[in-house]
Formats: structure tokens, C-alpha cells, sequence
């Protein structure tokens, strides 16, 4: 797979990319769609071994082409017969855009403040593990792209390069880091403390994997990367999981597979605990995988600092709710007390629409950006990124919006259950 990517045809004054970096929050700036598209246009069709189609699902397609089969259903399977993951994409589709028309939007601002630092965007990278399955660069490449768009990078526990390697590759990017909750207290503090130093911004605690989610696609392949010593770079990298090693040995990969699957979660924990990561890290905390009102409730109550509303991309529930479905219900009940934001199933600029004008406060994007990863490195998730905050702007900008604080549910209406009254602001909109 080549990690390069031909890009020529985009000037060094790329008009989406200079907008991106350390925008002043107040400021509306101009359209910049138009200059996208132009450059697309201009570079004429999307051929060649590392291109990257602007439709995703010819990106998911060249993707699998490159990919090992192995590699491709760890990407793209779901728990069960994959049910969860058709939902999530399914929901977007019950909710339709409704544009205003003659708003100004000339000059516009989508910038979004999450704990104190303000962000040219509301999308982040969400955190997928053993991306060196995909790319040999694997987050390094990834983080790398997110750092020259501004937007933050979520890193996985379970990466194959180190939080060290792909902060540095991030340079002075925003990062967070996923934490999945060792079962071993001295990883978790050991790993949070990393994080710190390192210069994460934020830490994402994984509560939907207790236990892995029964996953046929890559049980039929007989594939999980962990027992292949893949993935498990910070675990490697990390002196309290080292210390449990025989003889401190991180080249004894079958000791530290096995070491790995001891101490990975713990299925036993409660809400209780969270003051365990609390009183580990001075970094906002958030929790991944909220699903239920009465969840977010709970999340709040124990102290966290924002919430990602997610099932984990459909790989743990088989025939789970949709996220999208979750997301109104979660908001309405700690929407005004910590941010809000939303994961799983997200592929274009409709869809984030959507979820924003639910109640989002960002959205993560997952695998597309991973099936650029696998056509084209770092330059690959750059241009796929290009592609993905142009189609939002301009949908943004068609629906008649300047910023995000103008985006409402009542932009949205259920399939066929417009409201009949066409002269008022008001629509027809279920699950109240």
C-alpha cells in the first residue's frame, strides 16, 4: 500500500486549510466550499493507486481492495450479524434537512470550545485501534493529518504506535486519549499520567468494553490482533505494564499477550469507580458509550466532564439501538450540564448536520477516514478530511447557517411528517 498521496493540484494556499488552524472564535470568515471544489474539479478524475474518491463508499471499496482480509473485517465488522452497525447508518435517513433560504451566508464560523480550547471545527478523529494493520504509519499518519486541519485526534489505548510516538508526530496538534480502564490500578494511573505529560488535552474513558462484543466476521477469520502482539505498543511502552512482565521483557510476546489479556478491563466495575480515573488525572474526562438517558444521569453525577454518545460503531451489541436514536434523549438530560458529543455511523457532511442539530456538540468520525488511511497515509486522511469539512460547511452554509449556535431540531423533519402548517418555523418532529 503507498502512503503517498499526489496532491499537487492543490495550491500551498489551500483555501480550506487556512482556514482551519487558530481561527478566531468571533471572527465569521468567508465561504471556502467553492475553492474545495474547485480544486477537485480542476484535478480532474480520481484514478490512480493512492487517489481518494470523494464518494466514501468508493473509498470503503478501495480500501478492501488493498487490505488483507483480516485487516478489512477488523475495520469493518460489527458484533453479531451486524445489525447494530446497517442501524446506526439507517437512522440518518428517517431525518431530513429542512434549508432556510436568503440567511447571509456569506462569511461564516463552525468553531466549537470544548475545555477551554476552541476548535475551528466541531469533528474530531474518533479513537480506532491497530491502525498499523491499515498503514504503517498507523495513528502517527492519522494524528499527523488531524494536526495540519486543527482538528483533535483521539488516540486508542490499543495503537500500534506509542502516545509518546503520535504526540510528537501531532506536534503541537490538540489530542485526546481513549482510555480503556485497566483491570491493574498502577496501568490506568501509569497510562493517565503519560497522557499528561505527553500534552493529551483530554481523556475518552471506553465504557462499552467490559467484555469484547461477539464479532463473527472476524471470529470466521479467526483474527484478533492482540494475540498477535499488535495493538499493544502503550501496553509495551508502559513501565507498570512492563513491571509485570517476567524479567521485564517486552520481546517475550506470547508473556505479554498474555500479560495483556489479564489485565485489559475489568467486567466487574461500577460508576462507583470513576473516581478512580478522577482522582488519577487533572485532564477533563469524558465517557464513550452512553446509550441511555439514565446512563448519561449516572455519568454526571459521577463527576465527568462530557460525554460521547456511541455503541462502539455497532461491534459490541448485535442489534443494539442506533446512536443517533440515543443522541435527542441524552441531551435533553445532561445536554445543558457537559457537552454532548456523537459517534458511530457518521460517513458526510448530511449526517453531522444531524447529529448537531440533535444536539450534538461534535461529532467523531470513524472509519472513512481509516479507508483513507489504507489508500493514501497521512496525505490520504488529509484530503479525505478536505472533502468531509467542505460537504459540512456547505451544508451547513445551504441549510442557512452561519454557526453552529443557529442549528436546531427544528431544522430537521422526520421522513413524510413535515408539519402541514409551510408558513410557520415549526415542524412535525417525533421523539420528543
Amino acid at each position: 500500500m503507498s502512503s503517498q498521496l499526489d496532491l499537487s493540484v492543490e495550491s500551498a494556499a489551500d483555501p480550506l486549510a487556512d482556514t482551519l488552524v487558530d481561527t478566531p472564535a468571533p471572527a465569521l470568515r468567508p465561504a471556502f466550499q467553492t475553492g474545495r471544489q474547485l480544486d477537485v474539479y480542476r484535478a480532474g478524475p480520481r484514478t490512480g493507486p493512492s487517489a481518494i474518491p470523494v464518494q466514501v463508499e468508493e473509498l470503503a471499496a478501495k480500501a478492501r481492495r488493498l487490505l488483507t482480509p483480516e485487516a478489512w473485517e477488523w475495520i469493518a465488522g460489527g458484533a453479531g450479524r451486524g445489525d447494530t452497525v446497517r442501524t446506526n447508518r439507517d437512522a440518518f435517513a428517517k431525518w431530513q434537512i429542512v434549508p432556510r433560504m436568503l440567511c447571509d451566508i456569506d462569511r461564516r464560523d463552525f468553531s466549537v470550545e470544548l475545555f477551554g480550547r476552541r476548535h475551528p471545527w466541531p469533528v474530531l478523529l474518533a479513537p480506532v485501534g491497530v491502525q498499523g494493520l491499515l498503514h504503517p504509519d498507523g495513528e502517527k499518519a492519522s494524528a499527523t493529518a488531524a494536526a495540519e486541519l486543527g482538528l483533535p485526534f483521539v488516540l486508542s489505548t490499543v495503537a500500534s504506535n506509542s502516545l509518546e510516538d503520535v504526540a510528537e508526530a501531532a506536534g503541537p496538534g490538540p489530542r485526546w486519549f481513549q482510555l480503556y480502564w485497566s483491570r491493574d490500578r498502577e496501568i490506568t494511573r501509569s497510562m493517565l499520567g503519560r497522557a499528561e505529560r505527553a500534552g493529551y488535552e483530554a481523556v475518552v474513558v471506553t465504557l462499552d468494553t467490559p467484555i469484547l462484543g461477539w464479532r463473527e466476521r472476524n471470529l470466521d477469520h479467526g483474527s484478533l490482533p492482540f494475540l498477535h502482539g499488535e495493538g499493544l505498543a502503550n501496553y509495551t511502552s508502559d513501565p507498570a505494564f512492563v513491571a509485570g512482565l517476567p524479567g521485564g521483557r517486552v520481546d517475550d510476546r506470547a508473556a505479554v499477550v498474555e500479560h495483556y489479556l489479564r489485565v485489559f478491563s475489568n467486567p466487574g466495575r461500577t460508576w462507583a469507580d470513576l473516581s478512580e480515573i478522577r482522582a488519577a488525572t487533572r485532564l477533563p474526562v469524558l465517557v464513550k458509550g452512553i446509550q441511555s438517558p439514565d446512563d448519561g444521569w449516572k455519568a454526571v453525577q459521577a463527576g465527568v466532564d462530557g460525554i460521547v454518545v456511541s455503541n462502539h460503531g455497532g461491534r459490541q451489541v448485535d442489534g443494539g439501538i442506533a446512536t443517533l436514536d440515543c443522541l435527542p434523549g441524552v441531551v435533553r438530560t445532561v445536554g445543558g450540564v457537559v457537552p454532548v458529543l456523537f459517534d458511530s455511523g457518521i460517513r458526510r457532511g448530511a449526517d453531522a448536520f444531524k447529529a448537531l442539530a440533535l444536539g450534538a456538540t461534535a461529532v467523531l468520525v470513524g472509519r472513512p477516514y481509516l479507508w483513507a488511511l489504507a489508500v493514501g497515509g497521512a496525505a490520504g486522511v488529509r484530503e479525505f478530511l478536505l472533502n468531509f469539512l467542505a460537504d459540512l460547511d456547505l451544508t451547513l452554509g445551504l441549510a442557512g447557517k452561519r454557526r453552529l449556535a443557529e442549528v436546531y431540531r427544528d431544522d430537521l423533519a422526520l421522513a413524510g411528517m413535515m408539519g402541514p402548517d409551510l408558513g410557520t418555523d415549526r415542524w412535525a418532529i417525533a421523539a420528543e
